[in-house]
């Protein structure tokens, strides 16, 4: 209940580094919050879960603080600040968050005003609270190397990714055509408004399909999601003027071919989301509503089993981290 001089709030706090995820055991604590000028008091509803929560507790971020609560995107209603929001359902994300600042794996959470979107009609809480990490590094890769249009063709790696479904999706709903690789022969396993073809890396020669696919062409842009496994394969899969985004990366050191990225007049792009403070990342997330509302973007499915308690947060992280594709959430 609000209290005068704010709320007495459940969160998850990570009173310092754990060595490993196995060693991760987050604790509940109760902590007072008090909107400021400027700022909100939402009661989450549902919080994303994302693979960057886990990574930051184990020493994987070097700046994440101690102590802190995790977590970066979330969903809820505002029960205090900004007149105009009070009352509303909201959602949003942020780089911030979570890492650097308290973040949204709690009961309630503070954050301005300016950085929560309405949440759409047409999005339950948990959709709504499982879309920023993964729409909002897809679009600001876009944003960076520019949107694609009708006539381009988005060559997404690591098409089955959480991130390279949405990159999928925003291409199709841009009207680009979109051709994803995967590392296995399976089929598209997001949700798109156009049909997406997939390469299967371990038995097609990716370079050799995708200009097959493109009348000898290539990709006017490559939306690489996994990093160096697929960089050689994504550099040759470009067209000429083409540019390719990178947002993540297992090895640092890449073998760069000067003479084919400047004959091939290419554009390399790196985006990172944990640069995006909380109403960067709503200006994201902002520009996409537009495709919720009409339906040509859909948030990603929750089932039932990936929905934790805050109880079940060790269990949770370990779970974001593992191979699992679901998409996953607190409900407070």
């Amino acid at each position: 209940m609000l209290q005068t001089g704010g709320v007495e709030a459940r969160v998850l706090r990570l009173a310092e580094k754990a060595a490993n995820v196995d060693a991760l055991s987050p604790a509940i604590e109760t902590r007072r919050l008090s909107p400021r000028a400027g700022e909100v008091l939402i009661e989450i509803t549902a919080a994303g879960i994302n693979p960057s929560d886990a990574k930051a507790a184990i020493g994987m971020m070097p700046h994440a603080v101690f102590p802190r609560t995790p977590g970066r995107d979330y969903c809820g209603i505002v029960r205090a600040g900004a007149s105009d929001l009070v009352g509303k359902e909201v959602f949003g994300s942020s780089g911030k968050l979570g890492i650097t600042l308290d973040g949204t794996h709690g009961t309630h959470l503070i954050v301005e005003a300016a950085a929560a979107l309405e949440k759409p009609a047409g999005l339950t809480n948990e959709e709504a609270a499982g879309l920023g990490v993964p729409f909002v590094t897809a679009a600001e890769g876009f944003r960076r190397s520019g949107f694609p249009g009708p006539g381009e063709t988005v060559l997404v790696m690591g098409i089955n990714g959480k991130v390279g479904q949405a990159a999928a999706q925003i291409a199709a709903w841009k009207g680009a055509r979109v051709i994803g690789v995967a590392r296995r022969a399976e089929t598209f396993a997001g949700r798109a408004c156009a049909e997406v073809d997939v390469v299967d890396s371990s038995t097609q020669d990716t370079p050799a399909r995708v200009r097959e696919l493109t009348g000898g062409k290539g990709a006017d842009i490559v939306f690489n999601t996994v990093g160096d496994p697929y960089y050689e394969q994504g550099t040759k899969s470009l067209a000429i003027g083409g540019r390719q985004i990178f947002i993540s990366a297992i090895n640092k050191i890449v073998q760069f071919d000067i003479f084919a990225f400047y004959r091939g007049r290419h554009a390399y792009f790196g985006v990172d989301s944990l640069a995006l403070s909380s109403i960067e990342t709503g200006a994201v997330l902002r520009q996409l509503l537009p495709g919720f509302v009409s339906g040509h973007l859909k948030p990603f499915p929750i089932a039932s089993h990936a929905i934790y308690s805050l109880e079940r947060a060790a269990e949770a992280y370990a779970a974001v981290l593992s191979s699992a594709r679901d998409r996953l959430v607190f409900k407070p």
